[in-house]
């Protein structure tokens, strides 16, 4: 049995395309005002609750500032990614790898169980047995397939005015468009967060071996 299934690999390596690019041209058009509020409108200066600096040119597509490029760069992505997404959720539902690998179990909650496998991260030990993931890895592509990517994707349809007049009680849930924008930008910080950590822990548990897996799909350590 493969480690990673072909639906898994296949939306791994173009979802990284999508967000790098999404990530790196959202930076761009967050230049545009780097203010951000809560509520359905903000603007005034002293009224919002995160100001910032502008994002530096090396990391922003394309290479400088030029927010209508950068607009027609997110939008072109967007929808791979949406829909990349749409596609693993259901796939992943059919051949039951979210219930069986992203699904945790309640005696996985236990403090006991949750101590042991941050003593085990700290240790640089990732085994994780018979099973695709440990419990940590789980809660944590859980929180990022489940929340917030899907969160991403409706506050970025949330902050444009044709889409949220067509869907306004996701704008009211939001709590209003420059909530939704707040949003937005915390999603996609929380995600590069989850990005850094993921390949840092690539790096410690053997670079080579864990992007051929990735590539090729691998084996399951138990059939090694």
């Amino acid at each position: 049995m493969k480690r990673h299934s072909a639906v898994t690999r296949i939306w791994h390596w173009i979802n990284l395309a999508c967000v790098v690019i999404l990530f790196m041209s959202g930076l761009n058009i967050a230049n545009a005002h780097n203010r951000l509020y809560w509520g359905s409108s903000g603007f005034e200066e002293g009224t919002e609750w995160l100001a910032y600096s502008d994002f530096p040119d090396w990391a922003l597509i394309p290479g400088s500032y030029n927010l209508a490029a950068a607009r027609d760069w997110h939008l072109l992505m967007a929808w791979p990614f949406a829909f990349g997404l749409l596609a693993f959720l259901v796939l992943s539902l059919v051949n039951r790898h979210a219930q069986r690998d992203l699904t945790t179990r309640p005696r996985e909650w236990r403090w006991s169980n949750i101590r042991e496998d941050i003593v085990q991260h700290l240790k640089l030990n990732f085994e994780h047995g018979d099973a695709k993931y440990n419990f940590l890895q789980k809660v944590t592509y859980g929180v990022v397939v489940f929340v917030i990517l899907p969160l991403l994707i409706v506050t970025g349809l949330m902050m444009s005015p044709a889409m949220s007049a067509s869907l306004e009680v996701f704008l009211h849930l939001l709590g209003g468009r420059q909530s939704a924008r707040s949003i937005h930008f915390i999603c996609a910080f929380a995600l590069l967060g989850f990005l850094v950590l993921h390949v840092a822990l690539v790096i410690l548990a053997g670079p080579i071996g864990q992007i051929r897996d990735m590539i090729t799909g691998g084996r399951l350590e138990a059939e090694r």
